[in-house]
This record gives C-alpha cells, structure tokens and sequence, in this order.
C-alpha cells in the first residue's frame, strides 16, 4: 500500500522528525510578559528509528521508541524547543524534558489494531506520529475492558466485539476503525452517544467476494471437493453424474449493492443468466432482472446466493420454508453474515438431498483466532455439516486476498487518521459526517474546535458566544439522531486562551466530547 500524502494542516504531534516549515504557534496576542516565552526555534530532525516484531505468537508495537521523541539527531528537543516551552506547556507529550506543569502534558496518542489487521495500515499511522500496537488476535470483552483504556483509538476486524459495556469503560477512546465491510460487531448507537467516531470499508473487498462466488459455484457443480477428499484418501472416482457446467444457469443474487452487482456482471461472462431481489428498486447491470420477491428468486434459481447485511430483518431470513421454496437440486451460498441463515435447516436440505450443495463462509459464532475450535461448542449444527457431502466450508475468507486487505487498511487507516488529525468525520457509519477544507501554513494562530453534543437546541449560540472574541474563519455543523457534531476555525488565539476556550466549551450543558486542534498535540479531554 502506498502512504496517502497527508492533508496540508495542523501537525498532529511535536516530534524531533518535524519538517522545519512547521506552523507557527500562536504569538502572545494578549500582552503577557515576553520573558514568559522566548524566540522560537525550528526543531532539529531526525528520522524516528522503529520496526516491526517478528515473533508471530506475541503483540507487537510499532511505536517509537522513547529516545526518538526526546532526542534529535543533533541534540536533545530541549535545545530545539526551549523557545516554546511555555507555549506548549498544555498539550506537550508526556516525554517532553519538561519539568512545569507535568500535570498539563499530553501523552501521545495510542491506537491498538487487533486480528491481524494489514501491516501498510499500522505502518501509515506508525508515520503519522501515533503509537501503534498490532495484535494478531481478537479480544474478549473482558480483555477490551482491562486493557482498552490504555488507547484513544482502535481498529478490529469482525471478531472483536465493542459493546456497550467496553465502550462505557473506555471514556478515552475516541474512534473505532472496522477494517471489514461490516460494523455489526459494534454497539454503534452507544458509540455515538459517548462521542465515538465508527468507520469501515464497506467497498474495499467486494471483488474479492464476488470472485470466491464464482469459484464455489464451479467447485459445487462439479463436485469438486468431494473428488479431492476422495483423492486424498485413495479413491479414483472419475464421474460426470450430476455434474454440471455453469453455462446457462440460473443465479439467484438477494442483495444487489456493491458485491452482487459485481457478481452479477461476472456471471454474465460465464454465460449465466441473473436474476436478483432487493428490497428497493435498482437498476440492473447489462441483462441482469429483478423479481419482485424472495420466493420468486428461489423459485427460479440454481443458484442462490446471499449478499445482505446482518440487520434484525435478515436475521434468520433463509430457513426451513426458504429452502423447501427451492428448486431440488439447487445449490446454496451464503458469504454474508452467519446469522441471516438457519444452518440446522441447511443441514436438513442437505442431508436430505433436496439441495445439491451449499458453500458457507460466514457463521453465527466463530473462533476468536486460528486453530482448532471449529466444533459443537459454536452450534450443535457444526458436526452435521462436516458430514454432509459437496458443502464448501471456509473460515470467514470472502474478503481476505492480499488486494482487499490492502485496500481496507488504506480505507480504515486514512479515516482514523483524518478524524483524530483534522476532525474530519466524513465516512462514519454512525456520526454526522463534517468536514472543513485544511488549515494551511499560512493559517497561523489558528485552532480548530472540534465538539460533538446533543441534539439541543440552542448549542450553537452558546458556542458562538464563547468563540465571539475571536474571528471565526469557517464553521460547519450537522447531526445524526440525537448526536451533533460542530467543527469550527477559530484566528488570532493566542496560546494563553486555548485553555480556557476548551474549558468552557467542554462545561456546556449538552457536551459529548470537545477537542481543540491545533500545531501542538491533540487535546483528548472530554
């Protein structure tokens, strides 16, 4: 993956690695006495030394180490810094050699990637100044709960799941990167009352599924598993009973978003005609048809395949009477979600014979990492479907190519960045989606006021008349149920105000989460 160029703007972090056209801080606009700050000194660079763990049995990091922060490659930062140190007093790193106000400091922030998310991505925001641990495994709640507060962000995969009660042990954590297409594994209503930005990558790994769809359809109708396990027993059996080519079938796509579409359109190419259901009208790709019910689809299909989100009207929607509603000798997929299908009723079609075969990704339950646990203790249904023959069974890999991996980390990564750096929501799945164009270099004495509340009236005056001594540059507000989110430019604040502006934000009455962003590290109080 290559590393997006970051947005001209605010720097996230003071580092002995910064360029030397770094924003000005803020100039004593108010008249205090100079000899309470001193010429500014440009920071010495340097370039921050870290690699990763090779051991794949342990959590590694991908933080700079300590002397990286504090050492330059000519000297220490407290040469290079002893012009601003007063400024910054309030938001320097905890590593900063700096013995006033200790209390005042910022540590840097900290974001911890769970299941093996892709290296690129923990690499960029490594590069990005933030401290990032990666682990290969899921976390239980109980883990999430111990260990969590330790970080403002974290980035998972479908495995872990943030409930309500980690999310209201972690007062800290400000955002929530899924590196999947599904968010379901996340309490996104509670996320969203506590302040929690929720991104995804609902696009990213579409081809990846839409091309294992078609590699199961081949590989179920001509058995191909089957002759493989035979095989590698001893067995030569060469047959073509039941054995079908693809050409001039018929699939049956339910859900015609991004994934279907594209499966639709390779279909075609194998020369298979399509029909799909939707819950709403949309407008088919080349010869494709859309039916008017689920029952008429799997009426009408060979092959029937899911492509819907896990949502309390899909749960369960594919049970016994859908699959006697199927032709005999059909064939089923399900790469979507574990709960939308009743795999004992599947079971039964396929012990029965009344379908062909069936591939299955995705399951209600699934074990936290790799290795055995594929077994009764997930679903009494688990020991049946191993026995069942031509059934293709994976461990959740529809979108696990290195293409999708690299693009869902890319995708995640650059939104967890964007929103911790500038603010930008833009792409959340469960918060207002705000933005304002970059604060450039040449905006200087500049913060950006970053405040998400409840959906009250009168908030914005209330703001507006804490930020009335100053000019405000450009302001954008939106809201999402009962959760709003303000992003306003702020000029001519001098480094002695920032304080108290965020205090008095932040005692508003309807306050969620304030941040105030600026040249010095981010502000993470709430």
């Amino acid at each position: 993956m290559s590393n997006s160029v970051p947005v001209p703007g605010r720097r996230p972090s003071v580092s002995a690695s910064d360029p030397p056209n770094f924003i000005p801080i803020p100039t004593n606009t108010r008249g205090l006495p100079i000899s309470s700050y001193g010429a500014q000194s440009p920071p010495a660079s340097s370039n921050i030394a870290a690699s990763f763990g090779t051991s794949p049995r342990a959590a590694y990091s991908t933080s700079p180490s300590t002397s990286s922060h504090v050492r330059g490659a000519s000297g220490s930062l407290t040469n290079a810094f002893s012009g601003m140190a007063r400024q910054l007093t309030a938001f320097l790193p905890k590593t900063y050699p700096l013995e006033e106000e200790p209390e005042k400091r910022q540590g840097t922030t900290k974001v911890l990637l769970l299941e093996n998310i892709n290296l690129d991505a923990a690499e960029f925001l490594k590069n990005q100044g933030f401290e990032v641990d990666h682990v290969t495994k899921a976390w239980s709640e109980e883990e999430l709960i111990s260990k969590l507060p330790a970080y403002q962000a974290i980035g998972i995969r479908s495995k872990t799941k943030i409930t309500q009660k980690v999310i209201d042990a972690n007062p800290q954590l400000l955002v929530i990167g899924c590196f999947c297409i599904g968010t379901n594994q996340v309490d996104l209503e509670h996320a969203a009352r506590r302040g929690i930005a929720v991104f995804n990558s609902p696009y990213a790994n579409s081809r990846s599924v839409a091309e294992l769809v078609i590699s199961e359809i081949i590989a179920l109708s001509r058995q191909i598993v089957d002759r493989t396990h035979e095989m590698r027993a001893g067995i030569w059996n060469k047959i073509s009973k039941n054995c079908w080519e693809i050409r001039g079938k018929t699939i049956g796509i339910v859900g015609y978003g991004h994934i279907g579409s594209q499966l639709s359109v390779l279909a075609e190419s194998f020369g298979m005609q399509v029909v799909y259901y939707d819950v709403i009208p949309i407008m088919p790709l080349g010869t494709a048809r859309q039916v008017d019910s689920l029952e008429e689809l799997l009426g009408k299909a060979d092959f029937v395949t899911l492509h819907v989100p896990e949502i309390p009207d899909t749960i369960n929607m594919i049970g016994e009477a859908q699959f006697a509603q199927m032709k005999s000798g059909a064939f089923f997929i399900n790469n979507a979600r574990g709960k939308v299908v009743d795999l004992n009723a599947l079971a039964s079609a396929l012990e029965s014979k009344h379908l062909a075969g069936a591939a299955v990704d995705v399951f209600p339950k699934e074990p936290g990492s790799n290795g055995p646990g594929f077994n009764e203790t997930l679903g009494e249904f688990i020991p049946r479907l191993r026995n069942v023959s031509n059934l293709i069974l994976t461990p959740h890999i529809g979108g696990s190519t290195e293409e999708a991996q690299r693009a869902i980390g890319s995708e995640v990564s650059n939104a967890v960045y964007r929103y911790l750096t500038f603010g930008c929501s833009l792409g959340s799945v469960n918060f207002p989606e705000v933005d304002l164009r970059s604060i450039t270099t040449n905006d200087e004495r500049h913060i950006r006021v970053c405040h998400v509340h409840r959906n009250e009236p009168g908030v914005l005056k209330q703001i507006n008349n804490i930020l009335a001594d100053h000019n405000i540059e450009k302001q954008f507000t939106d809201s999402k149920g009962d959760i709003a989110y303000l992003m306003a430019d702020i000029s001519g604040v001098g480094q002695e105000e920032v304080e108290g502006i965020y205090s008095a934000i932040k005692n508003t009455r309807a306050n969620i989460l304030t941040r105030l962003l600026c040249e010095c590290p981010l502000v993470l109080h709430r």
